[in-house]
This record gives C-alpha cells, structure tokens and sequence, in this order.
C-alpha cells in the first residue's frame, strides 16, 4: 500500500510539473513561441525589376525584356494528385505526363521519369513563353510550378549589335550599352514574402507582404536604324571585295554631335552572344593620317602663316632644317600647288613645308583643341582616348610627321568629329549615342551635354571646308562624289600593324562632309588591310566609294534637298 501511494505521489507530482510548464509556456512565452514558428514558416523570394528599353531615334525597340517563365515541378504533390477520366480517378506522374507531353514536345515515359520522385523542386524547363505556360495551369495538374524569369530581346539583331551589347544570366549588362548604362536600365527588384507550408509552398490564408519593384530607364538613342543597317551592309560588303580584315563606319550630324550609325563589319547578334569585340570604331586607334592634314591647314590659316592661294613649289623629296627627309606617296617633280592643292593631292612634303613654319607647341594646341589625345566622351566603355605626346616629348621627327597625322594615334570617332567640327563653323560636339531617358515615372529627360568647344574661327573652318571641296573633286577623293550633293573631304592611308605585329599593313579612309553649301552629316570610312589590289590600301580606292554610297542614302533617309549652288573652287596650281 506504501508503495502504491509513493507512485501515485511521484505521477501527481510529474503531472502538476508538466502541467505548471505548459500553463508557463501558454502564459509567459506563448507569442514568442508562436513568433518565432512563424518566422521559420516565413520565406522570401525577389520580385525582379522589368529592365528599361533600348531604342533609336524614332522609338523602334533595340532591346526589350520579355516575360519568360522557368517551370519546375513537385513531385511528391504529382504522386498524390488525380482527376476523373470518363467516370474514373486516375492520375500520378504517369497521367500528369500524358497530358503534359504534347505541350513539352517529349516522349510520355521520359517525361514521366522527370515527373516522377520525392524532389520538391524538379526543373523541367527553363525560358517557357507565357502561353506554353498558360496551357499548362489550364490542366489543373497540383505540382506544376514556374517562377517567371525575365529575359533580354533584340529585335534588330545584328543592326547595333555591337553598340546596344547584350545581358548576361545574371541579368546583369555585359556589353556595349547594356554595359555601360545598367544601373540606369535594371531598375530595382521588389519582394514577396509570404508563409509556406510543410511541402514548401505559399499557405494561401497565411502571412503575406510585398513591396512592389521598380522598372528600369528607358534609354532612347540618336541611332537611325536604317542608317545602321545601310552602314553595316555597306562596310560587310567592302570588306569582302577588298580582301580587308575589317572595316568600321561613323555617321554623325555636325551640329548636334548625334551618332547615326556607327558600325562594325562582322557584327554580333545580342541575342547569340558568341564574343564581342565592341566597336572598333572607338577602340581602335591608328595613325590619322592624312585626315589629320586639315588641322595643319586650320592652323596655318588661323595663325596667318599661309592663305589657301599661297604658292609652294614641292618637290616629291624634303629635308627640314634639322635634316629630316619626308617623301611623298607617289613620286612626282618639282610642282607649283597652292595650299589648297597640297591638300587636294594629300603631300606630305607639302604639308610639312607649310607646318613647319608653325611654332611647336602652338601645332599641338590645334591638335588638342580638336579633340586629338583625349576620350570624346561617347556612352560606350572601352574608349580609348589615342595618343598624343606633349610637344615638348616629340623628338626631331615628330615634330613634322604629326603635321600630316603620324607618330600620334586617334580613334575612327575622333577623326570623323574633326572634320565635325570642321562643318560646324569650327565648333566642337560631344559626339553622343544616348538622346535621352524615360524615367518610371514616364517622364523623358534629354541627355546633358557637355559645353561645345570653339577649336577655330567660323572664317577658318569655313575656308578648311572649301579647301577640302578640292580634294574631291581634283583630288585623291573623287569616288566620294555624290550626285546633286556637294561633297568636301580628305582620303588616308594609315600604316598599321599586320598579323606579324610589323607595319606592313595599312589602314585606307576616307572621312568627308555634305553637303558643303549647307553642313549636315560628317561620315568616315575605315578599312583595315585592304588587300584585294595593288592600290586598295589607298583611301581613295577603299574608303571613298563607301562613303558615297552610305552618305547618298543617309541624306535621302534624312530629306535633306540637294545642294543649290555650285562649288566656287580655290585654284590648287600656279
């Protein structure tokens, strides 16, 4: 009897100590417990931002985000699931995959090996187009899921390709200006959270919370797509003709600084992105050249050493007075030019007869003050600002080769913005790919600009512009004539390293304005290693016929009515 009442004392007593904790715990740490149980239910998942679009001057979409979903299913939710069939309940991961097949396109029992399992998170398919997955949830399959996921699209393809770049898995820009404005363009992803089950999924009467993301800029650009595609195909086509390892074209309105075109022989297509190279037309540099001979002249104008009438007789040999030699392209005697028939016939040692009675550093100012030696500024990375030593660096045979654009080193986009500013009345623009942006407010705000920079007097420019009028038409540049439009411009032959890193190879160009009676487009043409003839590396030959043929269409695009007077021509002999 003792014992029977000790353990009845020992239950009691076990049973008013579990009872005094659970009365503890319901009493004092109820709502913890409960907080902390909901915060283990508790999940949270991104919402992301619908990424800002792409597009040219005229609104057509460069680049667009499209709703795509990645489906994925829950196996063990499929074994349980079932549906009536003509009076009977069938179901499992054999039936889910006899009415799934058809909309996956795969064989019943290798769908049915996916569907089946104990993972709760079995991925089927990724990049599902919205009406795929629709027709899905229409089944009414319980264990069939998706996450939408957001993916990039370039409608235009190759067109820009190189320019507009591309987003990689991350969603994150990976090139061109994808790259260089993706804080601008991936806007600010949200969030979900909500309360889920033992299976992993939202509890549909549980805790929710949202906060709403936030879309990206829309970035509108200068680019005229048809210009791009004219470029492109016009500079794919060169090269092939002219056995050339690449070529690259820059289309921009003088006045404003707006880019056009700017294009790339072999361009990638963002939506295949097998590598990228960006554009060469900022990346690469080169000797200027010949292009840069119109600076020379600007300076030998603006300072009073010369008019385009003063007389030289050049001879196809020069020595300078430190006893530097100079030839030029093409032998020839002793001939009576003018200053503007040196540029009209692209002499070197004209040129450096004419420079050398500029001071030094003053011939480097002019460099400066047209852009040569520092980045234009373009929305692009990868930039390369060229080369240009301080005057004070030049050694004895720098000092004049820079005269007619050699040992110094430009961009394809800073020599075409020379001949820019040329045609502006000697004021220089930041070229520029983006016009401006829309805000997810729906506001557009125009891109800043940055202040323009008078490089010489409108008289000089003006004279510069009438000079190169010459070069066209009883110069080097007459394949760039184009019909009912006048036409002003300089030709180059650039040396440039070959495959043996020697320079052996070339770099033919030809960078002109029209029209001249009333400035609106500036166009360069590029063409690396023209190999196809003997005279293909020459400006005049490569160069000269792309610029006529993207140059006449681009100012047929743009309406721009044919020149109304006739060239008034500076003599180039005496």
């Amino acid at each position: 009897m003792t014992r029977v009442r000790v353990l009845s004392i020992a239950v009691i007593a076990t049973l008013a100590l579990f009872s005094g904790r659970l009365v503890y715990v319901q009493a004092y740490q109820g709502e913890t417990l409960a907080a902390q149980a909901l915060e283990g239910r508790m999940n949270t998942t991104t919402i992301p931002a619908v990424r800002g679009e792409i597009t040219d001057a005229d609104g057509n979409v460069l680049a667009t985000s499209v709703t795509r979903y990645d489906v994925f299913a829950d196996q063990v939710l499929i074994a349980d699931w079932t549906h009536t069939v003509d009076g009977a309940r069938v179901g499992g991961p054999v039936e889910a995959a006899r009415l799934l097949a058809p909309i996956f396109g795969e064989p019943e029992a290798e769908l049915a090996a996916k569907l089946s399992g104990t993972s709760k998170y079995k991925m089927l398919e990724r990049d599902m187009a919205p009406e795929t997955w629709d027709a899905i949830k229409e089944l009414g399959i319980s264990g069939m899921f998706a996450e939408q996921a957001p993916r990039r699209s370039y409608p235009a393809g190759t067109t820009g390709g190189n320019l507009i770049g591309f987003v990689g898995a991350e969603g994150t820009g990976m090139a061109g200006l994808e790259y260089a404005l993706d804080e601008q363009l991936a806007g600010v992803a949200g969030s979900r959270t909500y309360e889920r089950g033992l299976g992993g999924h939202a509890i549909p009467t549980g805790v929710q919370s949202s906060k709403a993301a936030v879309p990206g800029t829309d970035v509108r650009t200068t680019l005229r797509m048809d210009l791009q595609w004219k470029a492109q195909a016009a500079i794919d086509a060169q090269v092939a003709k002219m056995g050339a390892s690449g070529g690259f074209v820059v289309v921009m309105d003088v006045k404003t600084g707006e880019i056009y075109a700017l294009a790339d022989s072999g361009a990638m297509d963002p939506n295949k992105p097998t590598g990228f190279g960006g554009s060469k037309a900022i990346s690469t540099i080169f000797d200027p050249g010949s292009t840069a001979k119109i600076v020379t002249m600007a300076a030998a104008l603006e300072t009073g050493v010369a008019t385009p009438t003063s007389q030289y007789t050049v001879p196809y040999n020069y020595t300078t007075s430190n006893g530097q030699t100079f030839k030029d392209s093409h032998e020839h005697g002793d001939e009576p030019w003018t200053l503007t028939g040196i540029l009209a016939e692209s002499s070197n040692t004209g040129t450096v007869m004419v420079g050398e009675q500029i001071p030094k550093q003053v011939r480097h100012d002019y460099l400066t003050k047209f852009g040569f030696g520092e980045k234009t500024g373009i929305e692009l990375a990868g930039e390369e600002r060229g080369l240009l030593a301080d005057a004070d660096a030049w050694d004895g045979r720098t000092q004049y080769t820079v005269l007619f654009g050699q040992g110094m080193a430009a961009t394809a986009l800073q020599a075409t913005n020379v001949f820019a500013t040329m045609a502006n009345g000697g004021v220089r623009n930041t070229p520029h790919l983006v016009a401006g942006t829309t805000g997810a407010d729906g506001v557009y705000t125009p891109s800043p600009l940055a202040d323009p920079v008078q490089a010489v007097s409108p008289e000089t420019a003006g004279t510069v512009l009438k000079m190169m009028e010459s070069a066209v038409l009883e110069g080097t540049g007459e394949n760039a004539e184009i019909a009912g439009y006048r036409v002003a411009g300089k030709t180059g032959t650039a040396q440039i390293p070959g495959a043996d890193g020697k320079l052996d190879a070339y770099l033919a160009s030809f960078v002109g304005v029209a029209p001249v009676d009333d400035p609106r487009l500036a166009v360069g043409v590029f063409i690396e290693n023209p190999t196809a003839t003997e005279y293909a590396k020459f400006g005049g030959v490569s160069a000269a016929p792309v610029f006529s043929d993207v140059t006449s269409f681009a100012l047929q695009q743009l309406g721009v009515v044919p020149s109304g007077s006739t060239p008034e021509l500076y003599p180039t002999t005496w």
